[in-house]
């Protein structure tokens, strides 16, 4: 019966014996190859070699320095792999071109009559890819014209007898960048809200569409007759996004009080969708423009401060000064009764007014202007015409649109 119990024992210690030498030996391998490896490398360091190779066989593994002759081989091999994937990007590249110019917008190289009015919903992102006008992808400044125009859309309109004298694409639809501040302006003030109220510009008044730069940093205290002042003299953002939303009922309300007066003034073409104008969604053509520059004249308040050439706002012990977006203010040969510029890619460069010229009063709208001054030059082509036309007997009309129908 102990026998029984003896020999388990036994065999328990003799394969406990058997597995601490095969530990052993183990472990002495690992030594020697440890060993080697760090010989390797000593002796590499000697003779000048950055690598090591190592060399299988098939008893143990040992490490030797890499001669010259394979270093010269290796390097080889590394440049024809950089140049296959090299070559492979590329190829890859031009593929992901060709798709990407499979999916851009077609361009319509037509000119528009006054029976079309074209559609530029959802071309928001071509024209942040291309930095092209919504006027440029669709043509229109292919559109000829007697006078040469820049801008790919134009009206010219007696105020008093609503006479069109000239007009270019006047119906088409496009954004229409800071011109909207016009209508800002005009509900403000029709609102009658005090103007010597305070109001803070806000985290809410940063531009986070265009991410435009403003002097009028968050904290700024101006009463609401200021930011009206600068929103339509300089064409400050954040003063007319603050001056929307402190109106009653917030920003929104005021969104729809804009678009309100716009249907009322029989706006058919415009669409509003902030106060500042930096969303290309603000759309609307010439002919409506010309009607909302018609009933802000109206308004001697807003008449003077748009035209206003420079402006000083306090701000603590700061004090900063504004100028006119628009020169022809501070140019003696005209008399310009009320102005508005824009500009964002989307719409290129804009400009309304209402001017004196050779005894009557004209509305001019210009949009969709390639050129930083092209506009002020397109409004400086029509005050000569107009005035040329008058000193040989009268202004003549002159629309392309109806000629270009025909």
């Amino acid at each position: 019966m102990s026998l029984v119990m003896v020999l388990p024992a036994q065999a328990a210690r003799t394969e406990s014996t058997k597995a601490s030498a095969k530990a052993s030996k183990a472990t002495a391998k690992k030594s020697v190859a440890k060993s080697a490896s760090v010989k390797a490398r000593t002796l590499a360091k000697k003779a000048g070699t950055s690598k090591v190779r190592v060399v299988k066989s098939s008893t143990r593994k040992h490490t030797q320095p890499e001669t010259r002759a394979e270093r010269l081989a290796r390097a080889r091999s590394e440049a024809r792999y950089a140049k296959n994937s090299k070559r492979a990007g590329v190829r890859h590249a031009v593929a992901t071109s060709i798709d990407r110019r499979a999916t851009r917008p077609l361009v319509v190289r037509a000119s528009l009559s006054s029976q079309a009015t074209p559609v530029f919903g959802g071309m928001a992102a071509a024209v942040g890819t291309t930095r092209m006008s919504y006027g440029q992808l669709y043509g229109l400044h292919q559109t000829p014209d007697p006078l040469d125009l820049k801008s790919s859309v134009a009206l010219v309109m007696d105020q008093d007898t609503n006479e069109v004298v000239f007009a270019k694409n006047s119906e088409a639809v496009l954004p229409i960048a800071s011109l909207t501040k016009l209508m800002t302006a005009l509900v403000m003030v029709e609102a009658h809200l005090p103007a010597d109220e305070i109001i803070t510009i806000t985290h809410d008044d940063v531009d986070t569409e265009k991410n435009s730069s403003s002097r009028l940093a968050v904290g700024a205290t101006l009463n609401r007759g200021e930011l009206l002042h600068l929103a339509l003299m300089s064409s400050e953002n954040r003063a007319a996004h603050a001056l929307g939303r402190t109106y009653p009922g917030g920003l929104h309300a005021f969104v729809r009080a804009m678009n309100a007066k716009a249907r009322s003034l029989g706006m058919i073409d415009t669409r509003y969708v902030d106060p500042t104008g930096l969303n290309s969604a603000n759309q609307s053509s010439a002919k409506d423009l010309a009607s909302l520059v018609k009933a802000a004249y109206h308004h001697p308040l807003i008449r003077d401060l748009s035209v206003s050439p420079e402006h000083a706002v306090n701000l603590g012990r700061r004090q900063l000064q504004y100028r006119n977006t628009n020169s022809l203010v501070r140019d003696p040969a005209w008399d310009i009764g009320l102005q508005k510029t824009g500009y964002i890619v989307e719409a290129g460069r804009c400009l309304v007014m209402q001017a004196r010229m050779a005894g009557r009063k004209f509305i001019m709208v210009f949009l969709d202007s390639s050129g930083k001054y092209a506009r002020q030059a397109d409004a400086e082509r029509v005050r000569r015409w107009i005035e040329e036309s008058s000193m040989k007997g009268a202004v003549g009309s002159v629309a392309t649109d109806k000629l270009i129908a025909s």
